[in-house]
């Protein structure tokens, strides 16, 4: 199984960043390959100071080896091997009028002191993080993640929307990082879904991220924006790289296995800000999507 969702996403990344560039038209992907002294690596790419997109990663990864003591506690485990692989991406486009994205798509095993495994799972998800709020490219979003869904199990999308809601909280400012998608993780062997059958499932939303989010840059690209409309943009990239830092179990794992901290922190934007006790104004664009923010919302009906 390992071996065969790594070629996977070593293909997926190959179409995304292929689909990036196009979308783009002038920025190409810079790649690094990397290793990790503990056993395994990856192959990261970056796109940056491109017409529609600020910066953006497209990473893999595939990583083994003994688990760290912290993430044995993390676990409940004692002394134990794991490998883990993935893709992992976000986007950040220029213009405010286009929404950041965020996927990830992964898969674990551990191991006992025999190498037998004792332990698998799939995790991953998709989400959408606007500045300016159209209805209809959060419809048109949660709609291809529903079908994708909906393809293996009517159950699943209601179910990881749910947990996507959950999931990406800023608990600590009361609100959404953005409009949410899909999040789903420890995805096992069960009486009604084999590794197989969530190898399946996993593909599925995997191929399903370009039409779910490209159609969306596609109609946003060429819109006009103001300065202030920018300085907004990125008042709230700040509470996306808060959530990042704060929140996010990929990058905490990360960290505390001696990731590659580049490829970690690729997710953060290159243009922030952080306002004293900024508040937007009364009635406007801005307001209306801090109040979606507040309380998750059912975009399909």
């Amino acid at each position: 199984m390992k071996d065969k969702f790594f070629e996977y996403i070593q293909k997926l990344q190959d179409t995304i960043t292929t689909a990036v560039e196009a979308v783009d038209g002038s920025a190409k992907f810079r790649e690094d390959l990397w290793e990790r002294p503990e056993g395994g690596g990856g192959r990261t790419r970056v796109i940056e100071n491109g017409i529609v997109f600020e910066k953006g990663g497209v990473n893999i990864s595939a990583v083994h080896g003994a688990l760290p003591e912290s993430m044995q506690t993390y676990f409940g485990v004692g002394d134990a091997d794991f490998f883990a692989c993935g893709l992992s991406l976000v986007l950040h486009p220029k213009s405010p009028m286009i929404p950041t994205v965020h996927a990830n798509w992964r898969y674990f095993e551990m191991y006992d002191n025999q190498g037998k495994i004792v332990d698998q799972w799939f995790g991953g998800g998709q989400d959408l993080t606007p500045y300016y709020l159209f209805d209809e490219d959060a419809v048109h979003f949660h709609t291809v993640c529903k079908k994708a869904c909906d393809a293996h199990n009517p159950e699943f999308y209601p179910a990881f929307k749910k947990k996507c809601d959950d999931y990406f909280w800023n608990a600590h400012r009361n609100e959404a990082r953005g409009v949410g998608g899909l999040f789903f993780d420890y995805c096992k062997a069960n009486e009604t879904m084999n590794m197989n059958d969530w190898y399946n499932f996993v593909t599925t939303v995997g191929d399903s991220f370009l039409e779910a989010y490209v159609p969306i840059v596609e109609k946003r690209k060429k819109l006009t924006y103001s300065k202030e409309q920018r300085d907004w943009q990125e008042i709230r990239r700040g509470r996306y790289v808060e959530f990042n830092l704060v929140h996010d179990k990929g990058t905490l794992f990360g960290l505390k296995t001696n990731g590659r901290i580049e490829s970690i922190l690729m997710s953060l934007p290159p243009h922030v800000q952080w306002r004293y006790d900024h508040h937007a104004e009364v009635g406007s664009e801005e307001e209306r999507l801090l109040q979606v923010l507040k309380q998750p919302k059912n975009w399909i009906l």
